[in-house]
């Protein structure tokens, strides 16, 4: 009897510990295979970027110029486009991803809230060409007829920053790509607000408002201390894909390959030349390589931007 019983348990315990060790396997060569994908790609676009570093240099990422026709390229003028759409779209989403997040966990009923939710989803879903169309056909003329000419009006006489506002009111340019990307990575920042906002313990809200905080204090002390990694997450999430989107941006920044600081100017951006000029390169071309450096310098600036608020995160944790 007591043989039977110890023999029944130490096969028991070999078969879970045979199971815990296949299911380790497997998860270990899940992320592997992430790790060697990420590396595959940084190998396949550095390779196919030797022939345009190996032609400019280190000068190819400073050069503004982009001349198919005298076979010269330069990144400059799409790494600008690419970083100004970028840092415009995240200065008007942030903010409103917050309040967003903030009124559906803080001041929204629940049935409201759930409603506006699951909205805010859909958005998410949305596919970016059809941000581009609707930018295109409603949000340029609107630029053009009434918030540059404003803008310009009021803003580009101010001394320092009236420089960005100045210029013929096209329609396209930075300004618009940037609030079309502000639309697009909204709901996914204002998602990931929302589902941590919700997920803290409520044990700690109601003692911060036993103690006689306000919503606004409560938020302000309490839950974004305690939320922060997630938050920069979602940030950082909704920065991957404005740095990243192709086809929205194409419709409404002008594809125009200069550096100008006015935010009324037509400019480009990394994806957005590679969209419109990738299909026209031949396969080991200068231009083919030039463009997969860009892609090359996408990637890095990615890469950047992730290793930044790493590091801002880790500087917030040891208060240096």
């Amino acid at each position: 009897m007591d043989r039977s019983i110890t023999s029944s348990a130490s096969l028991t315990g070999g078969t879970r510990a045979r199971g815990d060790a296949l299911f380790a396997g497997i998860v270990r060569c899940s992320a592997l295979l992430i790790l060697l994908g990420l590396g595959g790609m940084i190998a396949v676009m550095a390779w196919g970027a030797r022939g345009a570093f190996a032609t400019f240099g280190p000068g190819f990422i400073l050069d503004p110029a982009w001349n198919p026709v005298t076979q010269h390229f330069g990144a400059a003028a799409p790494v600008f486009g690419t970083l100004v759409t970028a840092l415009i779209s995240i200065v008007i989403a942030v903010p409103l991803a917050f309040g967003i997040a903030f009124w559906l966990t803080e001041i929204a009923s629940a049935r409201l809230a759930n409603v506006i939710g699951t909205a805010i989803q859909l958005l998410a879903a949305v596919p970016s060409i059809i941000f581009g169309m609707w930018g295109f056909s409603v949000v340029v003329p609107l630029m053009a007829r009434y918030v540059e000419p404003a803008a310009a009006h009021s803003l580009g006489r101010l001394p320092g920053i009236g420089v960005l506002f100045r210029g013929a009111p096209y329609g396209t340019g930075f300004l618009t790509g940037g609030i079309i990307l502000a639309v697009m990575i909204t709901p996914f920042i204002s998602a990931v607000m929302r589902d941590v906002f919700t997920s803290m313990p409520a044990v700690l809200k109601e003692s911060a408002y036993g103690l006689g905080m306000t919503r606004w204090e409560v938020m302000r002390r309490i839950v974004l201390p305690w939320s922060r990694t997630a938050v920069v997450g979602g940030i950082m999430l909704g920065l991957g894909r404005a740095l990243g989107e192709t086809m929205a941006i194409t419709f409404v920044i002008g594809n125009a390959n200069h550096i100008g600081w006015s935010l009324f100017s037509p400019g480009n951006t990394i994806a957005s030349l590679i969209a419109l000029e990738f299909p026209e390169s031949a396969m080991g071309s200068l231009k083919f390589s030039s463009l997969m450096a860009a892609g090359f310098l996408l990637m890095v600036i990615s890469f950047a931007t992730l290793i930044c608020s790493r590091w801002l995160l880790r500087s917030a944790r040891t208060g240096k």
